[in-house]
């Protein structure tokens, strides 16, 4: 069984590709400067994605695939070249090896749909991340966990107990680069928050906010709604207001039932929730205020 503590193994299949996102002031050159970075270090760009929010005075970003022999030894060079750019263009980068498979923490209560497609996922290589650590606020999903040789820890959560519950399960979940609440029917705190600024990933129904409490289904089948819909966001302390990923939605009409519905719903939120952690593990979103750009 995989303790906390180890290190995320790396994929043979990634060696040496290197991962590069950028976000500054957009302006002339920036993608001919950094093109000549790469090829000054001997790097080759296999793939290339950028946007501009306004191309006179806005903001620009880009992701970029890269091919370069010693990837790992040679990284503090590059990252060396890329803080000297940094100043003349104020940019604010990241620079990952595609190798390097990230550690997740799922959270979950009760449901296992989400968790199931997560495990799914990893097992088959499409996921490219380690799920090493499972917290639960209740015992039911443990053999889920343990069929997938994860580690599961119950930790029950009361109004009384929230913060000691909270700081028992950031112990269990150590150093993670990814922390996913997998239909975690909890409302975590602004302190849980702080400590994964933009690393925090929730799925929710998307019936809000006209459909709230504790059974939305059968409030949206008394309104007859047409759509299912499912939302992955950023969690951030403001309740269900974090910046969208990724949604999705199902069409209904008027024969299903309230169980129609939630099953439904049971498959969009299994896709968005993968999609949007895939996205976030292969360097592909970016955090621009409110909002997200995902260069899928």
């Amino acid at each position: 069984m995989r303790g906390v503590s180890a290190p995320a193994p790396r994929d043979a299949r990634s060696s040496d590709v290197g991962r590069l996102v950028v976000r500054c002031p957009d302006r002339p050159g920036i993608v001919a400067a950094l093109s000549g970075l790469m090829a000054d270090a001997g790097a080759n760009i296999i793939d290339s994605q950028q946007h501009s929010s306004d191309p006179s005075g806005g903001t620009f970003t880009l992701r970029l695939e890269f091919f370069l022999a010693g990837l790992t030894a040679r990284r503090p060079d590059l990252e060396a070249a890329l803080a000297e750019l940094a100043g003349e263009f104020s940019l604010t980068w990241r620079l990952t090896e595609a190798a390097y498979r990230p550690r997740l923490a799922v959270f979950v209560s009760r449901a296992d749909h989400v968790l199931q497609e997560l495990l799914y996922r990893v097992d088959a290589g499409d996921l490219r991340a380690e799920i090493a650590v499972i917290v639960s606020n209740h015992p039911d999903l443990e053999p889920v966990a343990r069929a997938h040789g994860v580690p599961f820890h119950h930790v029950p959560v009361t109004p009384q107990t929230k913060a000691a519950a909270e700081a028992r399960a950031l112990e269990l979940i150590g150093d993670v680069d990814l922390v996913v609440l997998a239909r975690y029917m909890q409302i975590v705190s602004a302190d849980f928050c702080s400590r994964f600024p933009e690393r925090l990933i929730n799925i929710h129904h998307s019936f809000l906010p006209a459909f709230v409490g504790a059974n939305p289904y059968q409030a949206a089948a008394d309104r007859g709604v047409k759509l299912i819909g499912a939302t992955a966001h950023y969690v951030t302390p403001e309740l269900d207001a974090g910046p969208i990923i990724e949604q999705e939605v199902a069409r209904i009409d008027h024969r299903a039932t309230v169980e129609d519905m939630r099953r439904v719903g049971r498959y969009v939120e299994r896709q968005v929730l993968a999609q949007a952690v895939t996205w976030h593990v292969e360097d592909r979103v970016i955090v621009d205020g409110a909002k997200t750009i995902v260069f899928a």
